[in-house]
C-alpha cells in the first residue's frame, strides 16, 4: 500500500512505519528453481510471509500446490516461479545472495 492513490495509503501509514516488497519472478528451468530454494541464505525458503525475514516461496508447489493446472496456467504460475517477500536485511546482502543462488 505505498501508492498514495490507493484508498487505503492514509490507513496504511497509520498503522506502519514503511512498505514491504514482494516480488515474483521466473528463472530458466525447474532445476533452477530448486537450486535457489537450496542455495538461499539469509533469504529462508519458507510458506509463511508474516514475518520480518525475507523469505522465497514456490507457488507450483506450496501456496498454489492444489490449484488444477488449467488454472494454474492462467494464472501464470509453473514450475520456474518463485515469489521473494522482502525483508528487513541489507538490500546488498540480498542481492548478492539471490546472486549466488540462482547462479
Amino acid at each position: 500500500m505505498g501508492d498514495p492513490d490507493h484508498p487505503d495509503y492514509g490507513l496504511s501509514c497509520r498503522q506502519a512505519s514503511g512498505f514491504g516488497a514482494m516480488v515474483s519472478f521466473k528463472v530458466d528451468t525447474h532445476k533452477r528453481a530448486l537450486a535457489v530454494l537450496e542455495r538461499v541464505r539469509p533469504v529462508l525458503f519458507a510458506e509463511s510471509l508474516g514475518g520480518t525475514e525475507s523469505l522465497v516461496t514456490y507457488p507450483f508447489v506450496q501456496t498454489h500446490g492444489s490449484i488444477p493446472g488449467p488454472m494454474l496456467d492462467k494464472l501464470g504460475i509453473d514450475e520456474r516461479l518463485l515469489r521473494l517477500s522482502v525483508g528487513l536485511e541489507n538490500v546488498e546482502d540480498l542481492i548478492a545472495d539471490l546472486e549466488q543462488a540462482i547462479g
